[in-house]
Order: structure tokens, then C-alpha cells, then sequence
């Protein structure tokens, strides 16, 4: 079993372009250790998702889709994650979330859909 940093590298190889420092970066603005060699079947639901997320941000996209980005995760990583969020919006990244939490809607978003049977609506 690979630690989170092994993980990342491994997928990065696949696109290529990705730098150890920018995976190192990402590791770190999600509140992950790179140094730690903890096997990622060992990892918590937090981190998991927090790995995940590092995953999602280290090709740097503009459009950012996450579902439930919050799940797992306890009352400081939801915070971390939010702060890592909002930060990227200031930066002009789109980001596109469903969640279930109305508190995170309130926080992270600008404009609000709600799917019900099939169908989208604008809320806000």
C-alpha cells in the first residue's frame, strides 16, 4: 500500500506535467501530510475525501466539479476545505458542488439549482 504522496505522483505520471511540488503544494493546502508514510487504506473518510480533493486541484483546472466535498470530514477540515475553496473562487475558478448541507450553499455559493424528480430549478 502507497502513501497519499505516492498516490498523487502515480496519477500526476499518467497526465505528466504535474511537478512533485505541485502535488506537495496541493497535499498541504488540503491539511495532508506529504511526509507521512501512512498507506492510503489506512486513511480516515476525511482523508480520503481530503486526498481526493488534493487530487481534483493539483492540475490546476478551471472548472472544478465536486460531489459532497464536505463528507467525512470534522468540523476543521470543513473549514480548511471551505477556506480552499472560497480561495480558488477568488481566483476565478468555477466550482460546481452538490451537496445536501444548506450551510455550505449559504457559504460557498453563488448562484443556487435544485434538482428534484428530474427536474432543475433556479433557487438564488
Amino acid at each position: 500500500m502507497d502513501s497519499g504522496l505516492k498516490n498523487l505522483k502515480y496519477l500526476a505520471s499518467i497526465k505528466q506535467g504535474i511537478g512533485a511540488d505541485r502535488i506537495w503544494e496541493c497535499m498541504e493546502l488540503v491539511g495532508l501530510d506529504p511526509n507521512s508514510r501512512k498507506p492510503v487504506g489506512k486513511y480516515s473518510l476525511g482523508m480520503r475525501q481530503r486526498l481526493g480533493i488534493a487530487q481534483a486541484i493539483m492540475e490546476n483546472p478551471e472548472i472544478l466539479i465536486l460531489d459532497e466535498p464536505m463528507n467525512g470530514l470534522d468540523n476543521h477540515g470543513v473549514e480548511d476545505i471551505r477556506s480552499l475553496l472560497l480561495g480558488l473562487k477568488k481566483e476565478g475558478k468555477t466550482i460546481i458542488i452538490a451537496s445536501h448541507s444548506a450551510e455550505d450553499i449559504d457559504i460557498l455559493c453563488d448562484a443556487v439549482y435544485e434538482m428534484d424528480a428530474g427536474m432543475i430549478r433556479l433557487v438564488r
